[in-house]
């Protein structure tokens, strides 16, 4: 095995577990993020399985338009799903949940009926400009761009605002996962976001399918790390402060 089909190997297997751990956690808790995050996994796990198939006997139409649509357009705006039921509450997470599967299924239609317009690269990373026409590239400009800007900016706002909690003993007291902690937490997803989007750009090796995977197994296992960082220790018991505002921010910091 090439260490570009190892990488992705490491990247979907780790995003399968990921992908199970936040399904467990909405099993038992129901709520909402859980179930958009682990939606995104399951997408990563495609594209990152896509990779690894690519990687291992060459690039495919097949194996191109499922890692252009899951890994390129789709699973960074499920992902940050998950950021807007946080930070904006159930009612304006489920307006954009309905707007995104509707223009999620319009998309995968669009890149699995849209025609190729060069060949297929099949020892490097395919480029969407010299594959695809215009709408599926802009359909990754946006879906990528975007959702990663709200997945940053909400893993930072979260994180400066746990760590204002640690000003507060009574509050971080309070708490059965200390707001460092969860501050980490928050810090490793926005550094697991930047680093995917780099997508191997920033790494030299000199293999473009080696760098590739080796940024894509990196980015989803620093998120999988955030997310276990924020696991609560067994003996902790929760217990809500008192101030309503902070009361308030417990909750948003505990929902993950």
């Amino acid at each position: 095995m090439t260490l570009a089909a190892a990488m992705g190997a490491v990247a979907t297997l780790m995003s399968v577990a990921f992908g199970l751990s936040t399904f467990d956690r909405w099993e038992r808790r129901r709520r909402p993020h859980e179930l958009a995050w682990t939606a995104s996994l399951g997408m990563f796990a495609a594209a990152s399985f896509a990779y690894f198939c690519a990687a291992a006997v060459g690039w495919g139409e097949l194996s191109f338009r499922t890692f252009y649509l899951f890994g390129a357009i789709l699973n960074v705006p499920w992902l940050a799903l998950g950021t807007v039921y946080l930070l904006a509450g159930e009612v304006a997470g489920n307006r954009t949940r309905w707007w995104l599967t509707l223009l999620s299924a319009y998309c995968a239609g669009v890149v699995t009926t849209a025609p190729l317009h060069g060949d297929i690269d099949v020892t490097g990373i395919p480029s969407g400009k010299e594959v695809f026409g215009i709408g599926p590239r802009i359909m990754a400009a946006v879906g990528s761009g975007l959702g990663a800007t709200v997945l940053i900016v909400g893993a930072l706002w979260s994180a400066v605002s746990l760590l204002r909690l640690r000003r507060r003993p009574g509050v971080a007291a309070a708490m059965p996962i200390a707001p460092g902690r969860l501050a980490l937490t928050n810090v490793l997803i926005a550094t697991g976001s930047i680093v995917l989007g780099t997508g191997g750009t920033k790494f030299g090796t000199g293999d473009q399918m080696v760098d590739f995977g080796i940024w894509l197994a990196a980015g989803i296992s620093i998120l999988f790390a955030g997310f276990l960082v924020s696991n609560p220790t067994p003996s902790a018991e929760p217990r809500a402060p008192s101030d309503p505002y902070w009361a308030e921010l417990y909750e948003l910091a505990t929902a993950g």
